[in-house]
């Protein structure tokens, strides 16, 4: 298919214009291509591996959640310039999508993993700039089960921060760096927060306010939403496509 009819189909579906995000993220088409696209690469960031890996599938385009361009506006040398070089000369695109594949309500990173976790989702969760960028809803789970289902769903081991109640009624869900949401989970009484990963100080956010925090890898909780958008572009368009699983051990 045409890579533009895709692109426009993306951008209304994701709602890229509306949804807020970081300056670096620009969200969208990074690198076009010829025109055409036959075969999808998705992958969680827009790294030098991830490129090679669709320059050798003969893929046409690369799907990230992380883009190319988060150190802003700079010279296009060094591995920027290798990045780009090796997608020009292997005629691959590549299209962004970082909070707008966060929030969606369909193939969102939160909703698809909270679903995983048999969550029953109520309501979003985790404000940016007015928009939630998580989910929150009811499970009924014992402290220890959570933490085996989740090392289980993204190939483990979780580290549990015990803040919270043993017993556990109530999940947040905010994939990749959401530690910084422990606070707003206390001031709502949530019972556990599910996340990637969070700095020192949130040990004792967690602690102190009483919140099990589940730091599940900030790449292993991102991998949800690139792989159900794929699913999702196959179903409308017949286009094929493969996951680069490229884990970080962050």
């Amino acid at each position: 298919m045409q890579l533009d009819e895709l692109v426009s189909y993306l951008d209304s579906y994701l709602d890229i214009a509306d949804v807020p995000d970081y300056a670096g993220a620009l969200n969208g088409l990074q690198v076009a291509n010829a025109g055409q696209v036959n075969r999808l690469a998705v992958a969680v960031d827009a790294s030098a591996r991830s490129i090679q890996g669709a320059v050798a599938r003969q893929c046409d385009l690369l799907l990230v959640h992380h883009g190319l361009f988060w150190d802003g506006n700079q010279p296009v040398t060094g591995r920027r310039y290798r990045r780009l070089k090796a997608l020009i000369d292997g005629g691959v695109a590549v299209y962004s999508a970082h909070l707008p594949l966060d929030v969606h309500p369909q193939v969102g990173n939160n909703v698809v993993l909270a679903r995983a976790l048999g969550v029953a989702i109520e309501d979003g969760f985790g404000d940016y700039l007015g928009t939630a960028v998580g989910v929150r809803g009811r499970l009924a789970i014992s402290r220890e089960a959570l933490t085996a289902r989740l090392d289980d769903l993204l190939g483990g081991p979780v580290r549990l921060i015990p803040g919270g109640p043993e017993c556990i009624g109530t999940v947040a869900v905010v994939t990749g760096g959401g530690g910084s949401m422990l606070p707003e989970a206390a001031a709502m009484g949530i019972d556990a927060l599910v996340t990637g990963e969070g700095s020192h100080h949130t040990w004792f956010d967690a602690m102190e306010g009483g919140v099990n925090a589940y730091y599940g890898g900030h790449y292993a909780t991102e991998t949800w939403g690139v792989r159900a958008l794929a699913g999702h572009i196959q179903e409308q368009f017949g286009l094929p496509w493969e996951f680069l699983d490229l884990p970080t051990g962050l």
